[in-house]
Formats: C-alpha cells, structure tokens, sequence
C-alpha cells in the first residue's frame, strides 16, 4: 500500500509541476519576443465549420473542446464519491459541504465588495469561487509526508464539491442566448445516454459516441459545451462495490490523459498575459477584487466553516490534523487557476482587457495563496504534522487500483 501510496503521490506531485510550467511558459511566450506567435497560434482557424458556431480557434478547441474531457473526469469523479466514496453517506458530506460552499460564498462576496457598483466587474462575482485542485494536490504533494494524509483527503473532498458548484454556476449564470432545438435535442441525447445505463450496457463506446454528439449539440444550444462531459459521467453505471465498473474504467482511463495533456494545455493557453501593462493594473479593482477574494476569501470562508461547525458539533475535524495545517489547505483553496481563468473568460466574453485583467488578478492570487499555504504547511509545528499512511490516502484523485 505504501509503495502505491507513493507512486500516486508521485503522480499528482508531477501532474502540479507540469501544469506550474506550463503557466510559467505561457508567461515567458506571451510576454518575449514570440508574443506574436504565441497569440497567432491560438487563433489559429482549424477545423470544420460547425453549425451556429462556425469554425473555432486553437484556444476555443482547447477551452471549449478539450475541457469538456475535463469535466467529463470532474463527473466521474463526483459520481464516484458521492455514491461510493468519501461522500457516500451524509456524515462523509456534512464538513466538506460546509467548507466549500463557504468558501464559495466568501470570496464572492469579497469580490462584489471591492468592485462595487461597476455592473460590468460584477459579472466576475464567480472568478475567485473556485479552487484548481490539481495545483493545490501538486502544492501539498511537494511537502510529502509532512502533510497528513486526513488533510489531503479533506482538500480533495472540498474540492470535489466545490467543482459540482462551479458545473452549477457555469450552467445558470454564464449561458448565452438559448437555441431550443438545439437545447432540445440535447436534453434527447442526455436521456438517451442514461437509458442506455438503465438497460445495462456496460461497453464505454455507446457513451463516448453520445458524449460526442452532446458535446456538439451543446454548443450549438449556447449553454456552455464543457457541460456535456458532466452530463455523460452522470449517465455511466457506476457499479457500485464493483471493481471493474464501466465508471472505473473509464476514470482510469482518462485521468492521466486530463492531469497531464488537457490541463497543462489549457494552462499553457490561457495563462500568457502580458505583464507589461499588466503589472500596474493590479490595484485595479478587478484584479484587486480577485486576489482578496482567492486569498482572504477562501481562507476566511473554508477556515471559518470547519472551526464554526466544530465548536457547534456539526462536524468534526479531520483525524490527525492540526488546526495549523487546516489553514495551510484552507489557503491553498485560494489557488483557483484552472477554474478562474475558465470562468474569467465566461464572464466577459466582450472584453478582452478585462479577461486579461482578470487573468492578472488570478496569476496574484494563486501565487500568494500558494506560497503562503506552501510555508504554513511546511513550518507546522512536528506535534501537528503526524502522518497517516492509511488506505484514505490512496482515495486521492481516485487513483485506487480497483479502477
């Protein structure tokens, strides 16, 4: 167990690293002497003519396109958990139910504060909401066994539902103008995707088909495609208990291919703003907005709900853990990367300097929250730093081997 422990650390250690350099990479292409080529080549016209839609640039691939894979991993493992996982009873929800969606509320409320009655910024309400698991995992995966284990799991279970949030944000708030046939049909292949769970197919291709066609009917419908990945993860059969499930399969099958190939490449894509200018603009209130949100925001709201529910025994803390390193993950929750940026260029689709703005304020944030959670974590005091190497640990990102 503990040589597999290891090597899933190893993994999600990596898989933070990449998507780290990819950012950086992306920073030094959009702000060298290839700025011109790194903005040509995303948007690069590519591919076939699609109905209402037209042809998509490289970006609009990777961010509408490839993303939807992501959230399609996103849905598979919510599914997991939530029927067979660490969330699978009432008990398993309470705390991380509580901690994520104070700490989605806090940061929001943060963000409506300092941008004020700009009715333009407040559209961005959602940027700091959310919380990029895969970098706060390669953050804590730097600090190894310094790190209880009960403490990895909380930030997964957080961000798990913490991500089913940010599905229902994206779909409510940040849909463009309806094209019911489109929406309709939709809505006929999602039905169609769950009969075929009803009826007991248990062969990935079916789904994968539907997937594909849902995908395009989703973006023609004008709610936003990645949506399509969530809906076919919730119409796969689980199987619950059981090792081989079709829901297994194909989370085994396509976490590596997210964490090391759709992850880093959206990082890499969205992360090259220019920092020229952009330096300057982060006591603008956007990108203003956006640090306090993600650094005192999340910290504030994940910190505060786990202490409150505590104290009024609601839930308890995890096992092992101090309150030290529940703050240190509570910070880390301040690094919103992947999902902000996501939700940045949803929330202004018509400007590009304030996506670029946002984008500044996200890059801050992340960064502060990061070093700050890095540093507590790894100065806690050796009395709160105790280890469990149990078998929770190898739950983390779903990478158990029954899969």
């Amino acid at each position: 167990m503990n040589s597999q422990t290891d090597r899933q650390q190893k993994q999600e250690r990596n898989a933070g690293l990449l998507l780290i350099a990819a950012a950086a990479l992306a920073i030094v292409a959009g702000n060298g002497p290839f700025a011109g080529t790194y903005q040509g080549l995303l948007h690069l016209q590519l591919g076939p003519v699609l109905p209402r839609v037209g042809q998509m640039n490289l970006h609009h691939w990777i961010a509408d396109g490839l993303m939807a894979v992501f959230f399609l991993l996103v849905g598979l493992e919510v599914k997991r958990e939530w029927f067979d996982g660490q969330l699978s009873t009432p008990a398993d929800r309470r705390l991380p139910i509580l901690a994520a969606a104070a700490g989605m509320a806090v940061p929001a409320l943060i963000y409506l504060a300092v941008v004020g009655n700009d009715a333009q910024l407040r559209n961005g309400w959602a940027i700091p909401a959310a919380t990029d698991i895969a970098f706060a995992i390669g953050v804590m995966a730097i600090l190894g066994r310094r790190v209880p284990a009960s403490i990895k799991l909380l930030l997964v279970t957080i961000a798990i539902v913490d991500d089913i949030g940010a599905v229902i944000i994206i779909a409510l708030f940040y849909t463009a103008d309806l094209n019911v046939p489109a929406l309709a049909a939709a809505l006929a292949v999602t039905g169609a995707l769950g009969a075929l769970g009803q009826f007991g197919v248990r062969r990935l291709w079916p789904f994968m088909a539907g997937f594909m066609l849902l995908w395009m009917l989703m973006l023609a419908s004008g709610v936003h495609a990645t949506i399509a990945g969530v809906l076919t993860a919730l119409a796969i059969p689980l199987g619950r208990g059981e090792a081989h499930s079709p829901l297994k399969r194909l989370e085994h099958r396509v976490h590596p291919w997210v964490m090391f190939g759709v992850v880093p490449l959206f990082g890499f894509s969205s992360a090259g703003v220019e920092l020229v200018d952009g330096i300057g603009t982060i006591i603008q209130p956007l990108p203003l907005a956006i640090v306090a949100g993600l650094f005192f925001g999340k910290q504030v709201g994940i910190f505060g709900a786990i202490w409150v529910a505590e104290k009024l025994g609601i839930a308890a803390r995890p096992g092992g853990a101090g309150w030290l390193q529940i703050y240190g993950a509570s910070l880390l929750c301040g690094i919103g990367f992947t999902m902000s940026l996501f939700i940045g260029a949803l929330a202004f689709p018509a400007s590009p300097q304030l996506v670029d703005a946002a984008k500044i304020g996200i890059l801050a944030g992340s960064l502060l929250s990061a070093i700050v959670g890095f540093l507590v974590l790894r100065f806690a005091p050796p009395s709160e730093c105790r280890s469990q190497d149990s078998g929770d640990a190898s739950e983390l990102f779903g990478a158990d081997e029954d899969r």
